[in-house]
């Protein structure tokens, strides 16, 4: 099980097509927020006879879809920081929803700007200081509103736009994108509020799915016996929180009529209005991700344009219950990731290798002729889209979630093969957090003979050598990263006690 400590790894990637400096690709980065890969057909699930994306999946057909793109810390602040940084929180010091980026930290955007680039940002932010390494700014105040937005322009004062924000934060886009230096290359990074809840879809998709029965995961009602202590009391389940939730006369897309239901017959309601909501706030994004590869296709700049489409993080869809993110169970943990580049990175390929939102800084800049610095921890993966993946790649991936609450704090490992979890259960001082701990527990799934993680191995004797041996992985892996928790002596203490 390899090591994945940055300090192993060469700074920079090779360039593998030899631009001149005037030929130095765009690059549009399209991210969402709590887009699941489930809900993106390209990758296939059981929702894709039901819900289509035929635009994001345009970029994987022309260009390269990623099975395996994790996060390091599931939640929206601290995963935009780690794009931005190429850094963990433990690094970046964007550990919760409360922590701010520092303004005057790098990032890969103002890098890009030092470099030539001209740079942008339009849409959500959500790292609540003022973008900077931008030439140009029109962001959302923190969440934002999905209806009439108000936007802050660079330079100017909040403006309310009329309509849906998805629509208006790609026609600013676009704007932005007719009105830039045309003699400069450009990084757009254009960031929807869709699909975070509560789920405001536009109205011209009110009707959608309304006559469709949508499929639901086996795990919807999932019996969480076999967890740890750790983690089996916990979260937020469609049964409970989400039926609470649609009950209430002010529910924002209509309450849900649960008059003469079970509790079952509940858990399925909520789940097919909770899917319906969300399948419709899909289909605006992926609608404007059609918009924008229009607009590169009429202008000239799809050859020479590095398209991405992304977002936060994954999300739950009733998989084990669960609504939200957070936890490092696979639906969350995951990231969509599908990227276009013709000429460099061939039509319709896949690549399985373990990729990072920590890698994504290290890999525009590479596409842009830049270093990647030595304070980023990720790696660019240029040469893996290129299908060249160099052969000293991490076997394995570090994961930490830090806001302690009633999804408990726990970090783990992941390798193509398997998935230990340590549910710690500790504030730490952590903005936010809940102050009272949770019950310590480890899991072990191996995700060959259970992609679903329904069968927690951890005390199986038939696993006993695997689990010494990402133990020692997870070790290795927070000392090269720097996440060794020294300034925590109750962590420390835990830890000693339990592992």
């Amino acid at each position: 099980m390899g090591c994945a400590g940055a300090a192993a790894f060469p700074v920079r990637t090779a360039i593998l097509s030899g631009f001149a400096e005037k030929d130095r690709p765009n690059i549009l980065f399209i991210m969402s927020d709590d887009h699941t890969t489930n809900a993106i057909s390209a990758y296939g699930s059981r929702l894709t006879e039901i819900s289509k994306t035929p635009n994001i999946d345009r970029i994987a057909s022309e260009g390269m879809l990623l099975k395996n793109c994790f996060c390091t810390n599931s939640i929206c602040v601290p995963s935009r920081a780690t794009i931005l940084t190429g850094q963990y929180s433990h690094v970046n010091q964007v550990y919760t929803l409360r922590d701010v980026l520092d303004p005057k930290r790098q990032n890969v955007a103002k890098l890009l700007r030092d470099s030539g680039y001209q740079t942008a940002v339009v849409g959500k932010w959500h790292l609540k200081s003022i973008p900077s390494g931008f030439d140009y700014w029109n962001v959302l105040p923190g969440q934002g509103r999905y209806h009439d937005p108000e936007l802050t322009e660079i330079g100017r004062k909040k403006r309310v736009h009329k309509g849906f924000a998805t629509d208006i934060i790609t026609d600013l886009a676009i704007k932005w994108l007719k009105n830039r230096n045309k003699k400069k290359p450009f990084f757009l990074m254009t960031q929807f509020k869709n699909p975070h809840a509560p789920w405001h879809f536009a109205d011209r998709h009110a009707s959608l799915y309304r006559d469709v029965k949508i499929p639901e995961p086996a795990s919807l009602r999932e019996d969480l016996s076999h967890r740890s202590h750790g983690s089996r009391e916990y979260g937020f389940r469609v049964s409970g929180i989400q039926v609470d939730r649609m009950e209430a006369d002010n529910y924002p897309t209509g309450k849900l009529n649960t008059n003469g239901m079970n509790a079952e017959a509940k858990t399925g309601a909520a789940y097919q209005k909770y899917l319906k909501d969300y399948l419709r706030c899909i289909q605006a994004v992926d609608e404007n991700v059609g918009k924008v590869l229009s607009y590169l296709d009429k202008e000239g700049l799809n050859k020479n344009t590095v398209v991405i489409y992304t977002s936060d993080q994954g999300l739950y869809l009733g998989e084990h219950g669960y609504i939200d993110k957070r936890w490092m169970y696979e639906e969350s943990l995951r990231m969509p990731f599908l990227i276009r580049f013709p000429g460099e990175i061939k039509a319709g390929t896949v690549t399985d290798d373990i990729i990072l939102n920590s890698d994504f800084a290290p890999t525009f800049l590479d596409y842009a002729g830049e270093n990647t610095p030595d304070d980023m921890q990720g790696r660019s993966f240029r040469t893996n889209l290129a299908g060249r993946s160099p052969s000293n790649w991490r076997e394995s991936m570090y994961y930490r979630y830090w806001l302690h609450c009633s999804r408990p704090a726990h970090l783990g490992i992941r390798t193509k093969r398997y998935k230990l979890i340590f549910f710690y259960g500790l504030p730490l001082n952590m903005k936010g957090a809940e102050k009272v701990p949770t019950k310590v527990g480890w899991e072990l799934y191996d995700l060959k003979k259970d992609p679903n993680e329904l069968h927690n191995i951890y005390s199986h004797p038939g696993y006993a050598k695997i689990v010494t041996e990402l133990k020692e992985e997870l070790k290795r892996q927070r000392e090269n990263l720097g996440d060794t928790d020294q300034e925590y002596p109750e962590m420390l203490e835990l830890i000693k006690a339990y592992w």
